[in-house]
């Protein structure tokens, strides 16, 4: 299946099939230097497949996990490039999830001012998300993608089949996106996970979550209207990921699942009995330790702040939005209001 993206000069194919990844030679121009970019947390295997395909592939892998977005990171990335004598006629191809995408956009954005950068999402949250759409980025302390750029992949390939290797929590992770999307501009997807078979669904939840992006993306390329949508559940999820506090041996919880807790004092009180069912029922989390006002604190860093008001995002029923631009403090009083009994 072949989805477009249309952009103009910037516009791009998503390629989504079964086994892509290793064919990638029949949709990437890879005849020329290659850094392949990956993390600790992807098989090996798939950055090797990606590698066999090349006339002069360098592999790099960076630690696992959002510590990896870094300015050390992208100019190690950098360095290598320069060291290799990367020219403006070669490329980067990201190997694994919304970390590594971020980070090898952002250094294909800047190293000579751009060179090709060709997507290869891994886990579920970057093929329905952040492998489209061209944001890319690193943290700045505990904010995050404070520092980046919109620069569009030159094709993004989708192989389905990877997803067997993830555990059930990274899907989960990554269906939270999905139901996002369903939840601010398509009822029938919504209607998919209200039944409890979005996993069993898997393709045709990627596909549907992908027009959505895709719909937001052409109109609104660079966050200037619409494109906010996107960002429902992210602003105070976004807080949650950089204020989480934990009991000794817990892990931290992922981006998506940040983004479902997000959700739930952005969407009316009539849905939100709904909406905790179904986040059960994936298995993603309806509360968090920490401190609420430090959570806040991040949050009002987050790029979506404009002066001292924010663009909100608001779902009243599946399937709609409403975009509220709000001054911090009563945005603030509104989490405060109906998020406070969620914080453990």
């Amino acid at each position: 299946m072949k989805l477009h993206v249309d952009l103009g000069q910037n516009g791009y194919d998503i390629i989504i099939e079964r086994g892509a990844l290793g064919r990638v030679e029949k949709e990437l121009d890879l005849s020329r230097k290659v850094l392949i970019v990956t993390d600790s947390g992807v098989p090996s295997e798939y950055a090797a497949a990606v590698a066999k395909k090349c006339t002069e592939p360098l592999i790099v892998t960076v630690p696992e996990g959002e510590g990896s977005k870094s300015f050390a990171s992208l100019e190690m990335l950098c360095k290598k490039m320069l060291d290799f004598s990367f020219t403006r006629s070669d490329c980067v191809v990201a190997v694994g999830g919304g970390v590594v995408g971020d980070l090898s956009g952002f250094a294909a954005s800047a190293f000579m001012r751009g060179i090709d950068f060709y997507n290869i999402p891994t886990t579920l949250l970057s093929q329905v998300d952040s492998s489209v759409g061209g944001k890319v980025a690193v943290n700045l302390g505990d904010v995050k993608n404070i520092v980046g750029a919109f620069y569009q992949p030159k094709k993004v390939i989708i192989d389905p089949d990877v997803l067997s290797t993830l555990p059930h929590r990274q899907i989960a992770a990554g269906l939270a996106e999905s139901l996002k999307m369903s939840l601010t501009s398509d009822k029938e997807l919504y209607e998919i996970f209200k039944a409890g078979s979005a996993e069993e669904n898997i393709e045709e939840v990627i596909r549907r979550s992908l027009l959505v992006k895709i719909n937001v993306v052409e109109q609104d390329e660079k966050e200037n209207g619409l494109r906010r949508i996107l960002n429902f559940g992210h602003t105070l999820g976004h807080g949650i990921e950089g204020a989480e506090s934990l009991p000794a041996g817990e892990e931290k919880l992922y981006h998506g699942e940040c983004v479902a807790l997000g959700m739930i004092p952005m969407c009316s009180k009539e849905l939100e009995g709904e909406l905790l069912t179904i986040l059960k029922a994936l298995g993603l989390p309806t509360s968090v330790g920490g401190d609420l006002e430090k959570m806040l604190s991040i949050a009002t860093h987050d790029k979506k702040r404009d002066g001292e008001s924010i663009s909100a995002v608001f779902v009243g029923k599946p399937g709609s939005f409403e975009i509220r631009k709000m001054p911090i403090e009563e945005w603030k009083a509104l989490i405060r209001e109906r998020f406070s009994s969620y914080i453990k």
